[in-house]
């Protein structure tokens, strides 16, 4: 057999080991191993395995994803996110469907924090779902709020995914975080619209909140004093070159821990608790990646990757012919896989063919920035769409009540802002880019 089929063969095993629920640091592991072995031999891959852990591992950057992991730990026990959502509820709750707003902007404002979707959407929806349902929300909407809310954790800077794909594809993780910025607003802004829209055609799901006078506004405007100084001190840093994005992680974990230790969310087992679910989040991550490797070297052996991008570059189609196609496979793969997995089987592949085409008559690094900001918002779909929406899991899990199928369908309005998002960055890449010229 050739090497383009063997590549074939391994991927569709994989597809396979994916569709039986093998997790996918395993099932790539698994592939990328006995590909390897068929390609080289036993010995070579031993040889191999001897160095890649390390490798990997070693890797200066990748820090920043167990103390990103660990800050966002913190902030949950340190109960900034109650003070966030109720700022939010103060300022615009008043409005119809405003306490569900509120709910999407402390998402934006956790997850500037966070970097998680999942911890986001979770965390928000201990918080802002009693509030909702005693408000008299539908708590269909509530629940497809929260899950369209959380996806903005890996959106709005510091974000986990955007750290690996960084890496991955070698770019600056400073520039990234900085042209996810405005995206970032957008989808909140986006998510704010659909809501108002909803409580206007329907206005029993989502009333009208109390009104607070401006003294109780700026008594929880001031309650989030410590995320604003935290995200301050952690992003202004980094974009004003004053530290690292791993050194501002680790000023941003430290700060975060001050500010839960202050409040009480480190006593008893606080402390273990954010110590433990950051372990547990960091060796997901981790053998993912180390899954990856080993299935990337593989390919690297059969020349599929290469092979491929040439394949499509000679199939004279339009470039964005060639980047829908993308867009496209992403919004499939998302309907059964999470985001990370995504991004870490699919890059190796997707990136030599996005460099390869001429997008705009961007340079390579403003192409590169661009295409890890719209990859990053086309697999933040795949965390609500059916079946396996992992947000939309979390908060089914919470609301016991309400149907899956509910939920999703009032999903849908937040995925068409979704996607008329992704137009918007794929035909005017400024949005993205701007951010870098100032």
């Amino acid at each position: 057999m050739t090497g383009i089929e063997w590549g074939s063969l391994m991927f569709a095993v994989l597809m396979l080991l994916l569709a039986l629920r093998i997790h996918i640091g395993v099932a790539m592991l698994l592939t990328g191993s006995v590909g390897y072995i068929f390609m080289s031999g036993w010995d070579p891959l031993m040889n191999y395995y001897k160095n890649v852990a390390f490798a990997r591992y070693s890797n200066y950057d990748l820090s920043v994803v167990p103390l990103f992991l660990l800050m966002g730990q913190f902030a949950t026990n340190g109960g900034l996110s109650k003070a966030l959502f109720k700022a939010g509820n103060a300022m615009i709750g008043h409005w119809r469907g405003g306490m569900a707003m509120a709910a999407v902007t402390s998402c934006a404002g956790f997850g500037a924090i966070c970097g998680s979707s999942l911890a986001t959407a979770a965390t928000m929806g201990q918080v802002a779902l009693p509030e909702l349902k005693a408000h008299n929300y539908s708590e269909r909407l509530s629940a497809a709020v929260i899950a369209a809310g959380g996806t903005l954790g890996i959106l709005i800077p510091p974000s986990v995914p955007l750290v690996i794909y960084a890496i991955m594809t070698e770019q600056n993780i400073a520039k990234l975080f900085m042209a996810a910025f405005v995206p970032g607003i957008i989808a909140a802004i986006g998510y704010m619209v659909v809501i108002g829209i909803i409580a206007r055609i329907s206005p029993q799901d989502a009333p009208r909140g109390d009104r607070f006078s401006w003294a109780q506004r700026l008594r929880a405007l001031t309650e989030t004093w410590p995320v604003l100084l935290i995200f301050m001190v952690v992003i202004g840093g980094i974009y004003g070159g004053i530290f690292t994005p791993t050194e501002a992680a680790s000023i941003g974990t430290v700060a975060t821990a001050f500010v839960a230790w202050k409040s009480g969310g480190l006593r008893g087992e606080g402390l273990l608790q954010c110590l433990y679910g950051a372990a547990v989040g960091t060796g997901m991550i981790f053998l993912i990646l180390l899954g990856a490797d080993v299935l990337n070297v593989f390919l690297a052996l059969t020349q599929v990757n290469t092979e491929l991008a040439k394949w499509v570059v000679g199939m004279d189609l339009s470039p964005l012919a060639v980047l829908f196609t993308i867009i496209g496979i992403y919004l499939v793969l998302g309907c059964v896989m999470d985001s990370l997995s995504m991004l870490l089987l699919t890059i190796p592949i997707f990136f030599p063919i996005i460099m390869g085409i001429d997008l705009w008559g961007m340079d390579p690094e403003s192409k590169a920035i661009w295409f890890g900001i719209l990859a990053l918002m086309v697999v933040e779909i795949g965390l609500i769409t059916p079946p396996v929406g992992m947000n939309v899991f979390i908060i089914s899990s919470m609301t016991k009540d309400v149907p899956m199928k509910d939920i999703f369908r009032y999903i849908m309005p937040f995925l068409a802002s979704d996607l008329l998002r992704i137009l918007l960055i794929v035909f005017v890449p400024s949005v993205v880019l701007f951010t870098l010229k100032i």
